[in-house]
């Protein structure tokens, strides 16, 4: 499955958004390693912090774009390796990118732009070591997610009312919103090889 990822990703071109002087940029990593059962991918869990409306979320390690920064993957480097300790330029290979997402809170644009970058691990398990931003780091089997063996729900209130959002269970967690989007945009490469003539 690992191949058809390298393939589709390159075969790809991702969708970007239109952007404007006051949007904001950021950029994840989605990390894919083969394991004996099959290719699997890091998720993190964000710590509880004030002021983060992400907080506590399970999500991809990365940030919003510094000055410093010479490009997005210059920026998703920079957020790896400073929130789980991952140098990705020395153990991992840059695949792609998938389609941007505009990040929203309750339904509102945030003005950030999200460029979601695919890596494969070059490095099997390398250590991970998560600084405060970061609560927990799991592996993944991708291999159930795209069955749809994992979906779930997660029940968001908006404005009181009670709303069902698309998810994955991963462990005692569920991954959805911005990050569910990201798996799906990626689960979506596979699948359309798969369907396809």
């Amino acid at each position: 499955m690992l191949s058809e990822f390298r393939i589709r990703i390159a075969q790809t071109p991702s969708k970007r958004l239109p952007v404007f002087s006051d949007v904001r940029r950021a950029s994840v990593a989605a990390i894919l390693r083969g394991a004996p059962s099959g290719p699997e991918i890091l998720l993190i869990r964000r710590a509880t912090r004030k002021g983060d409306p992400w907080s506590g979320q399970m999500a991809f390690p990365g940030g919003r774009s510094e000055p410093q920064d010479d490009s997005l993957v210059a920026t998703v480097c920079r957020e790896t390796r400073e929130e789980i300790g991952l140098d990705l330029r020395a153990t991992a290979h840059l695949l792609g990118a998938l389609d941007e997402v505009d990040a929203t809170i309750r339904g509102a644009s945030t003005g950030l732009i999200v460029t979601p970058f695919v890596f494969e691990l070059e490095q099997v398990d390398p250590p991970l070591m998560p600084n405060d931003e970061v609560a927990d780091t799991c592996w993944t089997p991708i291999g159930p997610l795209i069955r749809g063996e994992r979906s779930a729900e997660y029940t968001y209130v908006h404005r009181g009312k009670p709303i069902q959002m698309p998810a994955y269970a991963v462990g005692d967690q569920l991954v959805w919103g911005l990050t569910h989007r990201m798996l799906c945009s990626l689960f979506e490469l596979v699948q359309d090889a798969s369907d396809g003539p």
